[in-house]
């Protein structure tokens, strides 16, 4: 390998894979010989760490629960230039992974996420997930404008500057949304290539709930649209508080209007007080709009401060 080469670290974050990580581990160790790859574990009681060890990864260890938690502490421990991560639970084509990290290099990209292409969709994808995949995905692009075919894929590779640049808040498999805002409200050079999607080998089953995950995730959603689009979030409450009021408003006006009195007194203060509120969840959006975007040019000026894909 030459020296100008760059450094590749494959993670995987594990709980309780034994029946697939050996073959994970091994098929990215042929795709990418050159890499590390390094399997966190997540307090798994099988034995995955073993298992995993005798294949040829680095495995260490992450106590705090939670495929995010895993994120953030792999983010943060391991140094190299480029980072494929994927589920060590060989779902995802490791032979793709070369593809992938050409493309983020040969365009200068900070990610390139894996979307899933399933040969046999009933048996690696449950209907719940697809139809979750879908409205999420549509929910993400309606709130930020634009997102990827596949928000929830696990398969993606980084530049060096992606991964020293995210911040890793969330704690479970709401990861994925946070890393695509996080590339959307920088705006990074990102990319998609199709991969392969198979299903689990016999004795692996899945950790995601489809309804608690999935709840998890749209509160995400809907917390960091809060965060990034206060003006838009709070406006959209101050409207329909401004509209309520309004409503209230026109039958006390028109009565005002006719005898100079207010006979229903109560609904002129309703009125009143929702309008106030409707003023102040307005003012509070367009303040914390500044807020966001000097945060938001603190982050991307962090960004812009690393090195690129190919800057060695």
């Amino acid at each position: 390998m030459a020296n100008d080469a760059p450094r590749i670290a494959v993670l995987l974050p594990c709980y309780n894979e034994e029946a697939a990580i050996a073959r994970t581990v091994i098929a990215f160790r042929a795709a990418l010989p050159d890499a590390t790859v390094y399997v966190y574990d997540n307090n798994s009681t099988d034995r995955t760490r073993e298992v995993a060890e005798a294949a040829g990864a680095v495995v260490r260890s992450e106590k705090m629960q939670g495929k995010g938690n895993v994120v953030r502490r792999m983010f943060a421990d391991v140094e190299a230039d480029i980072y494929v991560m994927a589920d060590g639970d060989a779902t995802y084509d490791a032979s793709a992974a070369p593809a992938l990290v050409r493309k983020l290099l040969d365009e200068q990209l900070d990610m390139v996420v894996g979307a899933r292409r399933s040969e046999v969709e009933t048996e690696a994808y449950r209907r719940g997930h697809v139809l979750g995949n879908k409205l999420f995905t549509g929910l993400l692009a309606g709130l930020f404008g634009r997102t990827f075919s596949d928000v929830f894929s696990g398969y993606r590779v980084f530049s060096r500057r992606f991964v020293k640049s995210f911040p890793a808040l969330s704690r479970g498999f709401e990861t994925e949304t946070e890393i695509s805002v996080h590339a959307l409200e920088l705006a990074m050079p990102v990319g998609e290539v199709a991969t392969a999607y198979g299903a689990r080998p016999e004795g692996s089953e899945s950790k995601l709930s489809t309804w608690r995950d999935g709840w998890r995730i749209a509160r995400t959603i809907l917390h960091l649209y809060r965060i990034e689009r206060p003006v838009l979030f709070y406006g959209c409450f101050s409207l329909a508080l401004a509209v309520a009021a309004i409503i209230l408003a026109i039958p006390l006006a028109v009565t005002f209007a006719k005898t100079g009195l207010v006979p229903r007194f109560p609904t002129a203060i309703l009125a009143t007080g929702l309008m106030i509120l409707a003023a102040l969840g307005f003012f509070a959006g367009l303040i914390l709009d500044t807020v966001v975007r000097g945060r938001r040019e603190i982050r991307r000026l962090h960004y812009l401060s690393l090195p690129g894909p190919a800057g060695r």
